[in-house]
């Protein structure tokens, strides 16, 4: 190893600072620094512990080593004069790395807030980071990376060697990450303007994490040295995979997008595909979720949503007509038998004023007349048969009290030309 190496030079010094007596000084001035960045921190955490937001969280993260960095720098700058700073020097790499290891765990949670293999990965980071950190200092470094480079193959035109295949891939983990940390910041932006229709702040949302996305492997790439037309013959190879054996699944999230974009079916919305029915609750790029109201999810690809006819209850007006049927005898009254299921209709909190319940007369039967009472809800995601229920219990107690007879079909049986046994 070059002896002239400055990292392992820097080592020699503090080796040869311990048997200075002024390296007591560096000693207390690096603890000192340490305790005011201990003491800020702690500050600062109180301060901002009810603070909301990922700026916070990022603050509350890096106040330390950033402190550390500064009360460091400038405890080196004043000390310089007197005596060596070699211990300080040492410091300032070692908080650098610890900023670095702290910042990229921190844009991870963010980007994968539900990621329960971050704190496993929080160590690996770490242990990478500064695994490379003491390969510089003790200058094997330019080796390990010699020895990379040895290792080289052709695609195409383009060569490539191991050293860049690792840089590569830490550099488009980095700016992917950084990527995703951003739509996560405009995610967050969208989400709270409530002036703007949800579908259109979900398209915006995937759109910034798509285009991001792209545009940090294509720039990572670049900044490694690899020539984007090397890759020619794989993205022509993926767009053939996608056309013939993908053709499904790029047609349903070509679809989402267009259910996003036009809104004809939108988040709340009561509606049935088919034998499906049930509310959407969930409009994902591939597919989309009803519920029914008895509990039942059912997945709908998109493109069966654009391919065929949706029967949406609720696409320009949240109300719903609900009816029921009941027949009385043919001797009631009429006018007073509509009375009463209008006002048990009424009685109801969810069943709307305007329009009012009605009750019409749909048919004479056989045993009874039928009277159907029809009325509106503003509410159908809370369910329609527990509203039906309620009312068809109001008007059977309403006809008991009220002696208002339901009668069920009979049957009269007359036997003819009979004979008596002898």
């Amino acid at each position: 190893m070059s002896q002239n190496n400055p990292a392992l030079q820097l080592l020699n010094d503090i080796w040869a600072d311990i048997n200075d007596p002024n390296f007591i000084w560096q000693v207390l001035a690096l603890l000192f620094c340490l305790g005011g960045a201990y003491l800020f921190a702690r500050f600062w955490h109180g301060r901002h512990q009810e603070g909301a937001g990922r700026l916070s969280d990022a603050g509350a993260r890096l106040v330390f080593p950033v402190t550390g960095m500064v009360l460091v720098g400038v405890a080196r700058l004043a000390l310089k004069p007197f005596f060596h700073v070699n211990l300080l020097k040492l410091a300032l790499p070692l908080l650098g790395s610890m900023a670095l290891v702290r910042s990229v765990i921190f844009v991870l949670r963010q980007a994968f807030p539900r990621a329960a293999w971050l704190s496993a990965w929080e160590r690996i980071i770490a242990a990478v980071v500064w695994g490379w950190l003491a390969l510089y200092i003790t200058d094997v470094a330019p080796y390990v990376i010699d020895s990379l480079e040895q290792v080289e193959f052709a695609i195409g035109k383009q060569r490539i060697n191991l050293w860049m295949i690792l840089h590569g891939i830490v550099t488009v983990f980095l700016t992917v990450v950084l990527a995703l940390w951003i739509a996560g910041l405009i995610e967050a932006k969208l989400m709270r303007l409530d002036r703007l229709d949800s579908s259109l702040r979900i398209v915006g949302v995937r759109l910034a994490k798509a285009l991001l996305t792209v545009l940090a492997i294509v720039t990572s790439l670049s900044l490694v040295g690899i020539d984007m037309t090397a890759l020619s013959v794989f993205t022509g190879a993926l767009g053939v995979g996608l056309g013939l054996g993908l053709q499904k699944i790029a047609s349903n999230y070509v679809s989402g997008f267009i259910i996003l974009l036009d809104r004809s079916i939108k988040l709340g919305n009561i509606v049935q595909v088919g034998a499906d029915s049930g509310q959407v609750t969930q409009i994902t790029t591939r597919y989309t979720v009803l519920k029914h109201p008895g509990g039942t999810e059912f997945i709908v690809p998109n493109e069966t949503l654009i391919g065929s006819v949706v029967q949406n209850q609720t696409y320009s007006d949240s109300r719903m007509r609900l009816a029921t049927t009941v027949g009385v005898a043919y001797n009631s009254d009429l006018d007073r038998v509509m009375r009463l299921m209008t006002d048990v209709a009424s009685a109801q909190a969810r069943v709307l004023a305007d329009p009012a319940p009605r009750v019409m007369l749909t048919q004479f039967g056989d045993s009874s007349i039928n009277l159907e009472l029809g009325f509106w809800i503003a509410d159908p995601e809370e369910g329609r048969g527990n509203v039906l229920s309620d009312i068809n219990l109001g008007i059977w107690r309403s006809f008991r009290e009220n002696g208002i007879e339901i009668p069920f079909p009979q049957r009269e049986v007359r036997l003819l030309n009979t004979t008596t046994a002898e």
